[in-house]
């Protein structure tokens, strides 16, 4: 048999045949195509990305005063309360009656209230992450030796009687009001000197304080002069109290003073209105939402039905 030629040979003849059958093309420079434009020069130009404006700060709080009877109108301002997701509640005091006892207080405090105390170890829920609850002592409180029991519940502030804290624009000051305090009540006491000093040295937008004897009231405990301290002098902006079972606002030295009891115990009647009353309100149980930005402070009363009763707001100049 004759021998296949190589693949290189047979690519070099073709290649030769090919060549002999045309001449070779003439090759010309390429014409520029006159439609279509060059691509035009992107220039870019680097810009910061905006910074964004923070959310003003801001607090929304509850505050409840004489309200640890654990019966029906307890259960319904403690559901008002819950309604509004409030950051922290704040109470007046006469957190646990009749006595202050260390067998009911879960049963009057925990069992609406469990979900904003931290650490808590009573049996109706696993309790807050951290605490939101911030009570101060009412005269109830005490009539269990030491009010023993109160300070075993809670884990708070400073020596727990009276404390401070801030939250948002809001520098709370808690105070003990009831005459068996060690430090004292009067405006010259201990107690009286830690908070002017702690009112100077803030620097919160706004300063509250709260406690349980109202130094003004028209309702069937009055006014507890002891409790007449120069609140407004020293830089606070409201002071709540409670131990009267009813509402009402007053304007003292420039100030609004703000008695807030009817948080489940029953209700009070008034007196004649002092000079300073403002309003005031005994037709059912209730609490108060207040809700502090850096420019004002709004202050409501809320029946327990919800219905809103009474608004007073502060504005900064």
């Amino acid at each position: 048999m004759r021998p296949f030629p190589s693949p290189v040979l047979l690519f070099v003849s073709l290649a030769v045949i090919m060549a002999g059958c045309s001449p070779s093309p003439t090759l010309s420079p390429p014409v520029p195509d006159t439609l279509t434009p060059a691509p035009p020069t992107l220039t870019l130009t680097l810009t910061e990305t905006p910074t964004p404006t923070p959310e003003p700060l801001a607090v929304r709080f509850a505050v409840i005063g004489d309200y640890g009877w654990g019966g029906a109108a307890e259960a319904e301002v403690a559901a008002l309360v819950h309604s509004w997701e409030p950051d922290i509640i704040i109470t007046v005091g006469d957190n646990n009656y009749p006595v202050g006892a260390a067998a009911v207080i879960d049963e009057h405090i925990g069992q609406f209230y469990q979900d904003y105390i931290f650490p808590y170890t009573g049996s109706y829920g696993p309790g807050a992450a951290e605490n939101r609850f911030f009570p101060t002592l009412g005269n109830h409180d005490w009539y269990t030796e030491g009010a023993q029991p109160y300070l075993d519940y809670f884990t708070l502030p400073g020596n727990e009687r009276y404390y401070d804290f801030t939250w948002g624009p809001v520098h709370f000051f808690a105070l003990n009001s009831g005459d068996i305090e060690p430090d004292g009540v009067s405006s010259g006491s201990i107690q009286a000197a830690w908070l002017e000093e702690r009112m100077t040295v803030s620097a919160s937008t706004w300063q509250v304080v709260y406690f349980h004897y109202a130094p003004y009231s028209s309702a069937y405990h009055g006014s507890i002069d002891w409790m007449r301290w120069p609140f407004a002098a020293w830089g606070a902006d409201a002071v709540l109290s409670g131990h009267d079972h009813a509402y009402e606002r007053l304007l003292v030295e420039g100030i609004p003073y703000f008695v807030n009891g009817s948080g489940g115990a029953g209700i009070y009647n008034f007196n004649d209105p002092l000079p300073e009353t403002q309003f005031r309100n005994n037709a059912d149980n209730g609490a108060m939402l207040v809700t502090a930005s850096e420019a004002e402070i709004l202050f409501e009363f809320y029946s327990r039905a919800g219905d809103l009763v009474d608004s007073y707001r502060v504005t900064k100049p």
